[in-house]
C-alpha cells in the first residue's frame, strides 16, 4: 500500500474527509526513510515534527543520570511518536526516538498540524481523539506499572501488540516493562 493510502485508511476509521480535504492535508506531510539504529529525535534537539509510522518499528526512549533506558513508547505501523512535550511546549527534547528496524514515516510539522485543524474541523477532530486515546493508554500503562507484578505486566503487553515480540529484540521489552532481561527470560519460557 502507498503512503497516502496508509495515512487515509487510518484517518477515514475515525473522520471522513473529501478527497480535496484528504489531498491538503496529506500535502503538508514528508516522507522519509531511516535505517535501523537511525536516531530521528536525541535528547537536547529542537522538535518541531510528528512521526506517523508507515512500516517498520521506532522506540520512544529516556536515558537516566546511570545511563539506564527506560522505553516509553513502541510505534508501529500507523501510531505516532515524538517527544511532545518539546513538541507543544517548544523547549528541548528530553525524548529519545530512534528505529528499532528499518522505517518508512511520514513527518509532520507541528505549524502544519496546527494550521490544517484551524482550516478543516474533522482533522482537529481527529487529532484530538488520537491525542486522548494516547493519553488513556499512557494512564493505564502507568497503573498496570504501579499495580502490577512484572509476569502480569509482560502478559498484557502481549495479548494488546503480540507483534512486538518478534519484532522488537528483548532487551528492548525488558526496558519497556521495567525488569531486567534476564527475568525476561524466565517470564517467557515459564
Amino acid at each position: 500500500m502507498q503512503p497516502k493510502e496508509i495515512l487515509k485508511e487510518h484517518i477515514s476509521k475515525i473522520v471522513s474527509l473529501t478527497d480535496d480535504q484528504f489531498d491538503y492535508f496529506f500535502s503538508r506531510f514528508k516522507h522519509q526513510s531511516y535505517k535501523k539504529g537511525q536516531t530521528i529525535i536525541a535528547e537536547g534537539d529542537k522538535v518541531e515534527c510528528e512521526y506517523f509510522v508507515l512500516d517498520g518499528c521506532l522506540k520512544s526512549f529516556y536515558i537516566n543520570d546511570d545511563v539506564k533506558m527506560f522505553i516509553l513508547q513502541f510505534a508501529m505501523p500507523t501510531w505516532w511518536a515524538s517527544d511532545y512535550n518539546a513538541l507543544y511546549s517548544r523547549t528541548k527534547a528530553t525524548i529519545n526516538v530512534d528505529c528499532i528496524t528499518d522505517s518508512e514515516v511520514l513527518r509532520l510539522s507541528n505549524a502544519d498540524r496546527e494550521e490544517i485543524c484551524k482550516e478543516i474541523h474533522a482533522v482537529e477532530h481527529f487529532f484530538r481523539w488520537r491525542t486522548n486515546k494516547g493519553y488513556v493508554a499512557s494512564q493505564k500503562r502507568l497503573l498496570s506499572l504501579m499495580n502490577n507484578n512484572a509476569r502480569h505486566r509482560y502478559e498484557e503487553l502481549m495479548v494488546q501488540y503480540p507483534a512486538l515480540y518478534n519484532i522488537v529484540p528483548k532487551h528492548l521489552i525488558a526496558a519497556y516493562l521495567g525488569v531486567s532481561r534476564e527475568t525476561l527470560s524466565r517470564l517467557y519460557h515459564s
